[in-house]
């Protein structure tokens, strides 16, 4: 019993500095609101499912929000189905036509980049928005299909209260420079490469 004792006061003890040092780093931050800049990019699987999951949190607090998708085409995802259920707050739009190896085709995916990348810039304009997903955008500078100057601009000059997420392998480092945080999925193990295809649920 005595050791139980011992333990449980070296945990208490331990838990009070965690909690001093914790609070004294919180009361050093003194900006208390800021449109952040996120990117979440990496070979690893969950950069668009993590921008979902800060969509889902943003929706829950009522804030108006907006979906660009770059690259994927019109795909019936189980996010989209469950998004839907909130149209009076979500502006989805699917811009893309597929991955590009499936249209084989430059001018095309750069016409489709740009229409996507047009309604980007009507939603960061856009004064009710307070969250924006651009989705696959990395991949769109990746083949250079957009001005990359031009983009990291606008991303950069975006209004005080606007949060954008960008997602996407291979993100620019001009991007990453200009973004508040970055998050990097790395690949660890995917059961793709043990023959397992995409799942509902899962992938889509």
């Amino acid at each position: 019993m005595q050791d139980d004792d011992a333990e449980a006061l070296r945990h208490r003890q331990k838990m009070e500095k965690r909690k001093a040092s914790q609070d004294a780093e919180v009361a050093a931050k003194t900006i208390t609101q800021k449109g952040l800049l996120i990117v979440h990019t990496g070979k690893g699987k969950g950069k668009s499912t993590a921008a979902f999951g800060l969509l889902l949190r943003a929706l829950g607090h009522g804030w108006p929000c907006g979906v660009v998708q770059f690259i994927k085409g019109a795909w019936d995802t189980g996010e989209r189905q469950a998004l839907a259920r909130f149209p009076d707050q979500l502006a989805w739009h699917t811009m893309g036509e597929g991955f590009t190896w499936e249209t084989q085709d430059r001018a095309r995916d750069m016409a489709a980049a740009a229409a996507a990348w047009t309604k980007a810039q009507e939603l960061i304009a856009a004064p009710e928005i307070k969250l924006l997903v651009l989705d696959e955008l990395n991949i769109a500078l990746r083949y250079d299909y957009l001005s990359l100057a031009e983009v990291v601009a606008a991303l950069r000059s975006r209004r005080p209260g606007l949060h954008i997420v960008v997602t996407g392998r291979n993100a620019k480092p001009e991007l990453l420079d200009a973004a508040d945080l970055v998050t990097e999925m790395s690949l660890v193990k995917h059961h793709f490469a043990a023959g397992v295809k995409a799942q509902a649920g899962i992938e889509f």
